[in-house]
C-alpha cells in the first residue's frame, strides 16, 4: 500500500477540487462518521460529502497519488466495520448527498438513482405510481440507502426474490483514480460478462457507487395476511421451508421467544394504533381498511403471550382469490407442521409501515443491540438453530450474569435460502450514532446504561462463535464488511482471481483496505 499522505496537502488538493463546503474536518462530526451500529473507528482525515457524480471523481481524482485510504459509507445502518476504517487518517466518503431519484421509466420498467437515495425516498417515491422494485429494502431503510445496499448485500422486503445486491441492472462506479466506470446496460443484465455484478456485495473496496439502475414491477393490489404460533423450532423451521419452496409468500419471517417479547415490550399499541392509517389505507377501501383496523386494535398485544415461536407471511398478487388460495395452501402447511392460527397484526402493520424509526437498534430500555446472521440450505436450517442455541446454554451463566440476552430473527430467502439472525442485547453506553438515529422523544425515554466492556467482550465471544457454526454449516453472509471471513470459505483460485480484480481496480490498494479481506 502507498505511503501515509500529508494531511495537510491532502485536505487542501481535495478542498480546491471541490470546494470547503463538500469537506468535513471538525473532529467530532468525523469521528460520527467513523462509527456503525456495533464498532467504534479511528479517527479519519475528513468526511468528503459530494453532491453529484462529478464532483465525487473530482474530489477522488485529487487525492489519488496521497497514498490516503478511500471508506465509502452509506445511510450507517450497517454492523459489521465495513466502513469502519483498520487505521487512523482514512477520508471517509458520505454518499447522503447524493440522494436524488434520476429517472423513474415507466415504459420500460426502470429507475435510476442516486446511491444515497434510502430505500424509504424511493418507495414513497414509487407508491403512489404503483411500482416498486422487487427486492425494496431492509427494516432500516428510512436511513439505509441503495447505494449501501449494493454494497453490502441485505435483505428484507422482497426477500421471495433474494438478496438486496443482486437485483441491481447497473451501475456508475468511481474507481479510486477518479475515472467512472458504466457496467452493462441500462435494461438487462448482464451483456456479456457480468461488470454490475463485480461491484456488486464488494462492500465498498472495489469502488464508489454513485448511479445504479433497478428493476420496476407493478405493487400488488390483493393481499392476504398469516400469523402462526408454534412450539418448537423444528415446527415453524418444517412450515416456513415448505412455503418457500412452493413460493406462496412474498413475504416469510419469524421470531425466537425472547425476540417476541423484545418486539413486545417496545413497540406499543399506542403507535400500532397510530400506523393504523397507513394500514387501512392499504387495505383497497374505506371499509375494508376500518375493518381490518379494528382487528388489529381488537388483537392489542396479547395475542402472542402464549406462543413460543411466531411466523408471519404476506401473500400478494394481482386477484384477491389467488393470494387467498395461496394464504390457505399455507395454513395447510401450518397445521400439518403443528402449528396453529394467531392474529396477524404483525404483518399488516408491517407492511403498511415498511420503513419505521429505527428505535429498536437499541433494547426497550436502551440496552445495546447487534445482529449478527447467516444463511443455511433448508435443509440445515434446523441443525443450525439447534447448535447456536447450544452455544448459548454453554454460556447462559455468564450472560445471565452480565445481562446479555439473545434470540434470533428467522426469514427465508428465495426458494433455497434460510436465514437465522441471531440478536444480542446487553447493558452499555449507547453512542453517537444511535443518539442521532433515534426519535428524539424515544430517545428521551430511554433510561440507557453506563459503559460496559465485559458484557460487550462477551457479545463479541459469542458473535464469534456463532459465525462458526454457521461456517460448520456451510452457510453463507451478506454486509460481510471486516467481520465474515470471505477468503477463507471461498475456492482457492476463485479468491486468487478476486484478488487480481481488485488490483485491477484498486492497484495501490486504497479503496476500503481490509474489507471483505482484501487489501
Amino acid at each position: 500500500m502507498a505511503t501515509a499522505p500529508e494531511p495537510d496537502d491532502c485536505l487542501t488538493r481535495l478542498t480546491d477540487a471541490v470546494g470547503p463546503g463538500a469537506v468535513v474536518t471538525d473532529a467530532g462530526e468525523c469521528a460520527f462518521y467513523a462509527q456503525d451500529v456495533y464498532s467504534l473507528g479511528p479517527q479519519p482525515l475528513a468526511v468528503f460529502r459530494p453532491a453529484d457524480t462529478d464532483m465525487l471523481a473530482r474530489g477522488l481524482a485529487a487525492v489519488a497519488d496521497s497514498g490516503v485510504a478511500i471508506v465509502p459509507r452509506g445511510g450507517g445502518m450497517s454492523y459489521t466495520s465495513g466502513y469502519v476504517a483498520p487505521d487512523a487518517g482514512a477520508l471517509i466518503i458520505d454518499m447522503g448527498g447524493m440522494d436524488r431519484i434520476l429517472e423513474i421509466d415507466e415504459t420500460d420498467m426502470t429507475v435510476t438513482v442516486e446511491a444515497g437515495c434510502t430505500w424509504h425516498a424511493l418507495y414513497e417515491t414509487l407508491h403512489p405510481r404503483g411500482l416498486r422494485t422487487p427486492v425494496w429494502g431492509t427494516l432500516s431503510g428510512i436511513k439505509a440507502n441503495i447505494g449501501g445496499g449494493m454494497s453490502q448485500n441485505g435483505l428484507f422486503w422482497g426477500a421471495a426474490n433474494g438478496t438486496i445486491a443482486p437485483s441491481a441492472i447497473s451501475m456508475e462506479v468511481v474507481l479510486a483514480d477518479g475515472s467512472v466506470v458504466k457496467t452493462g446496460t441500462d435494461f438487462l443484465r448482464p451483456f456479456g460478462p457480468d461488470l454490475t455484478g463485480l461491484f456488486a456485495a464488494d462492500a465498498g473496496s472495489f469502488g464508489v457507487k454513485a448511479k445504479i439502475t433497478l428493476p420496476l414491477i407493478r405493487e400488488a393490489t390483493a393481499f392476504a395476511y398469516g400469523s402462526f404460533a408454534f412450539d418448537t423450532p423444528a415446527q415453524i423451521t418444517a412450515a416456513m421451508s415448505q412455503v418457500a419452496r412452493e413460493g406462496l409468500a412474498s413475504e416469510c419471517f419469524g421470531f425466537d421467544p425472547f425476540l417476541q417479547a423484545q418486539r413486545m415490550k417496545r413497540d406499543s399499541l399506542t403507535k400500532d394504533a397510530r400506523q393504523l392509517v397507513g394500514m387501512m389505507k392499504s387495505q383497497g377501501g374505506f371499509w375494508k381498511g376500518l375493518k381490518e383496523g379494528a382487528k388489529v386494535v381488537a388483537a392489542g398485544r396479547s395475542f402472542l403471550d402464549d406462543a413460543t415461536f411466531s411466523a408471519h407471511l404476506i401473500c400478494e398478487g394481482r386477484h384477491q382469490g389467488a393470494v387467498d388460495a395461496d394464504m390457505r395452501r399455507i395454513e395447510a402447511i401450518v397445521a400439518e407442521a403443528g402449528g396453529t392460527r394467531v392474529e396477524n397484526t404483525i404483518p399488516k402493520v408491517m407492511r403498511a409501515n415498511p420503513f419505521p424509526p429505527v428505535n429498536s437498534m437499541v433494547g426497550p430500555d436502551g440496552e445495546r443491540w447487534v445482529p449478527v446472521h447467516g444463511v443455511v440450505r433448508h435443509s440445515r436450517a434446523r441443525a443450525t438453530i439447534d447448535a447456536i442455541t447450544a452455544l448459548f446454554e454453554s454460556r447462559g451463566a455468564e450472560m445471565e450474569r452480565l445481562g446479555v440476552g439473545a434470540g434470533y430473527l428467522i426469514m427465508t430467502v428465495g426458494r433455497a435460502g434460510f436465514l437465522i439472525e441471531p440478536v444480542f442485547y446487553w447493558p452499555d453506553r449507547m453512542e453517537e450514532l444511535h443518539r442521532r438515529s433515534l426519535e428524539p422523544d424515544h430517545l428521551a425515554k430511554l433510561k440507557g446504561f453506563p459503559a460496559n466492556a465485559e458484557a460487550r467482550a462477551l457479545v463479541g465471544e459469542l458473535r464469534a462463535g456463532v459465525i462458526d457454526v454457521f461456517g460448520e454449516m456451510e452457510g453463507v453472509h451478506f454486509q460481510i464488511g471486516r467481520t465474515y471471513p470471505l477468503a477463507e470459505r471461498s475456492d482457492p483460485a476463485a479468491w486468487k482471481l478476486l484478488e487480481a480484480m481488485k488490483r485491477a481496480v484498486d492497484p495501490d490498494g486504497r479503496m476500503n483496505p481490509g474489507a471483505l479481506g482484501l487489501e
